[in-house]
């Protein structure tokens, strides 16, 4: 089969079932994309119009790219010629195996496989100076300069020391609740709604040696359950949160991490601030404005929520993006992408 009856089956919602030779497979997933892509982004009038067309769009080409699929056999093995050993990738997006092949789509596949290569080999953190190794769905700290803002705040001396306590919400690889732990906080408690995330914390705080110093918990109601406290009334003198930057739903796990339905998690943040910080103490709130240059939230609506929850800034740190989209004219987003800042706001009960 051609490309072009490939691309015109999968436009149609025909999945097409891939047995031949593995990079064969993804030579087609390439020249589907191709076809795809030729198709200039629309803009809208609007940035927050230029923004859903954006997503609609990739959208569109994720479905699409999606109906190239490939068998997983009942071992996690890959059974096509010059395949790869899977084994272990499928095993940490998929579980151990379970005797029943699967179909899942390639493209999807070799998300899989990066992402057992992004956990073997980690993320180099400078602020650590050590690696944070990432686990398949748990979004990856490549975006260095949010870790540099918590590594350089100045610290409240209410956390310093060993009876120091923070809270790290939301904490998925746990790299910033190490950060946190390096820099002086004599017990730094690590929450998250996700099971993959706390086990991915779980896996780099030890590999960091820092067991004794960090705890990792569930984070179902997004500040620590009294259970995983053991602090008395559940006050910290540092509470950290680095929610996701966008308000919008996920349309898949990694989105989770850029994504924020209604606003959810950050209202849930500032609004429980004020019940959990010690007298004295901070929250850290490290937040990105793209949501602003996207028309998507307002900087009244951000100062207006910080007043409502009874909270004050005391401090502001701002960085630039370091990321190469920041300086891709020919991304559809550039213009607020290249205006971006990434704050770390400092929150005082008011």
């Amino acid at each position: 089969m051609k490309a072009d009856a490939a691309y015109r089956l999968a436009c149609e919602g025909t999945s097409l079932l891939w047995r031949g030779d593995f990079h064969n497979g993804r030579q087609l997933l390439r020249a589907l994309a191709r076809r795809i892509d030729r198709k200039p982004p629309r803009t809208g009038g609007t940035s927050a119009e230029t923004f859903h067309l954006h997503r609609r769009a990739r959208a569109h080409r994720a479905r699409v790219l999606a109906k190239l699929v490939v068998t997983i056999e009942g071992d996690h093995s890959l059974a096509l010629r010059r395949a790869p050993d899977v084994r272990l990738a499928c095993a940490d997006a998929y579980g151990p195996p379970d005797g029943h092949p699967r179909t899942v789509p390639l493209r999807e596949l070799l998300g899989v496989i990066g992402a057992r290569q992004w956990r073997e080999r980690g993320v180099m953190v400078p602020a650590l100076g050590a690696r944070i190794h990432p686990h398949y769905g748990v979004f990856s700290p490549v975006r260095g300069e949010y870790v540099d803002l918590v590594a350089r705040a100045p610290f409240p001396v209410s956390v310093d020391g060993e009876s120091g306590l923070a809270f790290d919400l939301g904490t998925g690889t746990g790299v910033l609740a190490a950060v946190l732990a390096r820099r002086g906080a004599g017990r730094v408690v690590a929450t998250d709604v996700s099971e993959r995330a706390r086990a991915c914390a779980w896996d780099n705080v030890r590999r960091l040696g820092l067991e004794g110093r960090v705890s990792v918990a569930d984070g179902s109601q997004l500040y620590p359950s009294s259970e995983a406290r053991e602090c008395g009334e559940g006050r910290a003198g540092l509470v950290v949160c680095n929610p996701p930057w966008l308000p919008g739903r996920p349309t898949s796990t990694l989105e989770q991490g850029v994504y924020d339905p209604g606003g959810s998690m950050l209202h849930g943040f500032l609004h429980g601030l004020a019940a959990h910080l010690e007298p004295g103490g901070e929250g850290w709130l490290v937040l990105s404005d793209l949501a602003e240059h996207l028309g998507l939230r307002t900087r009244g609506d951000l100062l207006g929520d910080i007043a409502e929850a009874g909270l004050r800034v005391v401090g502001r740190i701002d960085t630039r993006p370091r990321h190469p989209r920041a300086r891709d004219a020919n991304d559809p987003l550039h213009a607020a992408r290249s205006a971006e800042i990434t704050s770390l706001w400092r929150l005082a009960i008011g």
